[in-house]
């Protein structure tokens, strides 16, 4: 070997030495998630390695339903939540076991998330709308889950009793939709992920969308106490969400137009990213892009009427409002 090769050698090795010790150095966490497309930046920042350049190494650990990715939060079994806000997740908090600190999803008109499903023999018997919910038997995950919520402020905009809805808590979404195939509910609300091939097989009615009825914060970014003593591992996370929710927004959310993202050369990567983690093909990522701010604002206003809305149905434990759950220092107001 040649002088020169030796000292390229030399340098080659330097450079992977110096690359692995830099991995090595990455911080480890674990992010419980759902695999739904309303958590898509946190798989865009992934799979692009945003959090890498943050100098984190994540885990993603998948869930079936919101309120689990709180108790595991709260356990230490994960060190984020990243899902929909729940009356758990609030009664968590309100103990001081969590605390959020971002922004995630919104329902808000235009972009489809989650929906009102009816059955097939419900809606030849007159379910046509969300209106109609009123008086029947209705499949959500669990009581007091966002789906709970979204029933709630139907119940409250049409003037309907929630009492007299039968609500079937079934503690799954793939329980949900299949109580909703078998006919055992006469409607069920489902993120348009998990109800979409219901639909286009003809099993179920789509009714309408909780965003176009009644929008709200659904989805939010929480950690213990105990995470949050490290603050620089907080920090990363939330700038390299704050760089997927951007480039979520300007991208993929820039192209939506009548509920559905644009197939082109710049939104094509990303759909494909977040069809990865959905395990959904493109064609149905397209119809599931929740709103998510870009700088990944938090309305903190509405996560205050969730908490006062919750508290009078006697979902969540009285005696503290959003401002006790919430670590200011990370989290941008809307």
């Amino acid at each position: 070997m040649t002088k020169f090769a030796r000292l390229a050698l030399a340098g080659l090795l330097a450079i992977a030495a110096s690359g692995i010790a830099r991995a090595d150095d990455a911080q480890k966490a674990k992010i419980g998630v759902l695999r739904l497309s309303s958590s898509a930046p946190v798989f865009i920042a992934q799979d692009k390695g945003y959090f890498r350049e943050a100098g984190l190494d994540i885990e993603l650990k998948f869930f079936d339903a919101a309120q689990p990715i709180a108790v595991a939060t709260t356990s230490g079994d994960v060190d984020f939540g990243i899902t929909a806000f729940t009356a758990g997740l609030y009664n968590l908090a309100g103990k001081g076991t969590l605390k959020v600190i971002g922004g995630m999803s919104r329902e808000k008109a235009g972009y489809p998330l989650i929906g009102y499903f009816a059955s097939n023999n419900a809606y030849a018997a007159g379910l046509k709308t969300p209106k109609d919910l009123a008086g029947k038997r209705i499949a959500v995950t669990q009581v007091g889950s966002s789906f709970h919520y979204s029933l709630g402020l139907l119940a409250d905009k049409y003037g309907f009793k929630l009492a007299d809805v039968k609500v079937l808590p079934l503690q799954s979404l793939s329980n949900a939709a299949a109580a909703l195939k078998g006919e055992t509910v006469d409607a069920a609300l489902l993120p348009i992920s998990t109800a979409r091939a219901l639909v286009d097989s003809g099993g179920a009615k789509l009714l309408g969308w909780v965003g176009d009825e009644t929008p709200w914060q659904l989805g939010a970014v929480f950690a213990s106490p105990k995470t949050l003593t490290n603050k620089a591992m907080v920090t990363k996370l939330l700038a390299a969400l704050v760089r997927a929710d951007r480039e979520y927004h300007d991208v993929i959310l820039a192209s939506v137009k009548d509920g559905k993202a644009d197939i082109n050369d710049k939104t094509k990567p990303l759909l494909e990213i977040i069809a990865k983690y959905t395990n959904l093909p493109v064609e149905q990522v397209v119809g599931n892009c929740a709103y998510i701010d870009p700088d990944g604002k938090l309305d903190v206003k509405n996560v205050d009427n969730q908490i006062a809305w919750l508290q009078e149905q006697g979902f969540v434990d009285k005696g503290f409002a959003a401002d006790a759950i919430i670590a200011k220092e990370y989290v941008k107001a809307d």
